[in-house]
């Protein structure tokens, strides 16, 4: 909750930014766009509203056409499926040569400003939670005291009414004493309440007056009100009341989205009533706008006696004075929108409504850390394969690329693109990085140890780059990173394009568990990568890195892997092993990456990985004959840190 408190709090402040560039473009286009499309500009307002909350990064507008460029191949996508999972202990093989070094790390404390500032959101969440309750105990109470309509004349205005708008539903009207305007309440149990005072008031004339006639309202004024709170029904405006509601106590403090609010019951009550005078003949909007100027004089200025919480969630035709005077100018100037009005009004609203939709992504508090990798990859070269059998009681993910097929098998898409700590893994990396500055070499990489003593005694002597990878000896990299800076290890990681590239103060840790993150996916594609060299690195220094994590080479096959253990208060919590297989014709890519509450090592998804690729038929060949299990098991092991 105290990261949520800190995201939240940026997060509203894009949210202004966006608030401010819909209120301009939908002046900049007022002339285009109807009533209604106004009003409903505001929806894609609400919808940005909800982005923070939601627990996933929503997919960007390019994303969206890639997405349905690939339903096109959908058909063709494979499923395998793997049952072997279970691995003989006795068999050679990665998992028995490898040792997990992993140091334990508290979880981070929460920050205090970060609770300081969910404390206080949440304490404002409930103050106008009590002020809603109070409000609608005394809507509840009007309810009670409200009466069925008795008059008859304007129960016939009403069932005209119902049937000129074609609507099916019989709405119950009620009357009461406790409202100065007509209003439609109950999002699924709709009912119009009718102030006592303009039944009262009412004379039925045929006559439509065009000023106000000793303070009587006429069949045409009845019809008018009626119409208009119909109208609200049909659009499902009570609803959208709610959802003003909703937001306008989740961001009670942000006083952006209460002025866009205020707007948004503003452009409603006016699309209403273009919505009415689209109904009306041409003669009838002046007598129109007469109802709403007899009704500024005699209602009060709020169109609701009781607190704000329920103003917007009720719709009815009245409102402030100014809202009244933009009302009658709306419809004074209106006229029946054209064909060319209604295209441009239509393009002008789906340019904005892309233009918010493509910042969408930038809000989700939750993916502030950016926690989910947006893979755009079309689907005839992805196929999934069941592995449930392999993963017994992990979450997690396994992914596979074949170079030359350019092919993808992935087990669990969800978990193949969330982002996780990417631990010991990145030491592929944090090497190559040290070969770049020129803090080591490889052919002289050596680090003479400063006789701290360490839990794991591998790591307590002196060490190079092989057997620094070897076993995984955390201080060694730290030494890389002290001698490179921060400054240099985030160039780095932005170059290569290293996972949500966030790299924290803190160097001994920011790939331990910290705030470096890292998807399955992307480690497979930054492999592929190196392999390929697309970042233009030394050649010599790439082949240093790929010799320190080869664990089996002969006969021109060669298998390269590094495991990585997260052990957060004890427990291991997150594993990995990714790497790169070789053979004679081709070269497939792999990662693996397994989390639970614990046990979940690096040395397991190695295990889990071993068994994925015989049961593909691309493992065994490596150990197929007696000298190459020879091999493997004298061969490097690769134990893990963090």
């Amino acid at each position: 909750m105290a990261d949520f408190g800190i995201r939240f709090f940026l997060c509203n402040i894009f949210i202004c930014i966006v608030t401010g560039f819909l209120i301009i473009a939908k002046r900049a286009f007022k002339n285009y766009l109807t009533g209604r499309m106004q009003f409903n500009l505001w929806f894609l307002l609400l919808g940005i509203l909800a982005v923070p909350f939601v627990p996933f990064r929503p997919a960007s507008f390019t994303q969206i056409l890639a997405l349905c460029g690939a339903w096109k191949n959908a058909a063709s996508s494979n499923r395998e499926t793997v049952t072997e999972g279970v691995l003989n202990p006795n068999a050679p093989g990665i998992a028995n040569q490898i040792n997990d070094f992993a140091l334990s790390v508290s979880r981070e404390a929460p920050s205090i400003i970060g609770l300081i500032l969910c404390g206080i959101w949440l304490t404002g969440i409930l103050a106008m939670i009590l002020l809603m309750i109070k409000s609608v105990s005394r809507v509840n109470a009007m309810k009670k005291s409200a009466l069925p309509l008795q008059n008859r004349t304007v129960r016939i205005i009403y069932n005209d009414c119902l049937r000129e708008l074609k609507i099916k539903r019989k709405i119950p009207v009620y009357s009461t004493a406790f409202l100065k305007s007509p209003v439609i309440m109950g999002v699924f149990n709709p009912r119009i309440y009718l102030p006592i005072h303009l039944i009262s008031d009412f004379h039925m004339d045929d006559e439509r007056h065009t000023a106000i006639l000793g303070g009587c309202f006429h069949a045409a004024d009845m019809r008018y009100m009626l119409l208009h709170e119909l109208q609200h029904y049909r659009h499902k405006d009570v609803l959208a009341g709610f959802f003003m509601n909703l937001f306008g106590i989740l961001y009670w403090f942000n006083p952006c989205v209460w002025y866009a609010l205020k707007e948004m019951r503003n452009d409603r009550e006016v699309a209403c009533d273009t919505s009415v005078l689209k109904l009306l003949d041409e003669n009838d909007y002046e007598n129109y706008g007469n109802t709403l100027i007899n009704f500024a004089e005699k209602v009060s200025l709020t169109p609701f006696p009781f607190s704000f919480a329920f103003e917007s969630n009720a719709a009815g035709i009245s409102g402030s004075m100014k809202q009244m005077q933009r009302r009658i100018a709306n419809i004074s100037s209106y006229k029946k929108p054209s064909v060319l009005r209604k295209l441009k009004g239509f393009t002008a609203f789906a340019t904005i409504g892309v233009i918010l939709f493509s910042l969408a992504p930038m809000l989700p508090t939750y993916a502030a850390q950016q926690s989910r990798y947006q893979w755009n990859i079309p689907s005839g070269k992805v196929s999934t394969i069941d592995l449930s059998a392999c993963f017994r009681g992990y979450e997690g993910s396994f992914v596979l690329y074949d170079l030359n097929g350019d092919t993808w098998k992935v087990y669990d898409m969800e978990q193949a693109t969330l982002r996780t700590a990417p631990d010991s893994t990145y030491k592929i990396y944090d090497a190559l990085f040290g070969l770049e500055e020129g803090v080591i070499a490889p052919d002289d990489s050596f680090m003479a140890w400063d006789g701290t003593n360490h839990p794991f005694e591998a790591w307590n002597g002196n060490q190079d780059l092989d057997s620094a990878m070897r076993a995984s000896v955390n201080w060694y990299f730290e030494e890389i990173d002290k001698q490179m800076g921060s400054s240099a290890i985030q160039d780095y990681i932005r170059k290569i394009g290293y996972g949500n590239e966030i790299v924290n103060a803190n160097l001994s840790s920011y790939w331990m568990q910290g705030a470096l993150k890292i998807s399955p996916v992307e480690q497979v594609e930054l492999l592929t990568a190196l392999y390929n060299n697309q970042f233009d690195f030394a050649p010599e220094n790439i082949n240093a890195v790929k010799n320190s994590i080869c664990i089996f080479s002969s006969e021109g096959k060669n298998f390269y892997g590094k495991t990585g253990t997260g052990r957060v208060d004890g427990q291991d919590v997150n594993g990995w092993f990714v790497g790169l297989l070789e053979t004679a014709d081709n070269t497939y890519f792999f990662a693996t990456n397994i989390q639970n509450d614990s046990d979940a090592t690096g040395s397991k998804a190695a295990e889990i990985t071993k068994a994925v690729l015989s049961d593909l038929n691309l493992f065994r060949s490596l150990i197929s004959n007696t000298a190459n299990r020879e091999r493997l098991a004298q061969s490097r092991g690769n134990g893990q840190g963090r």
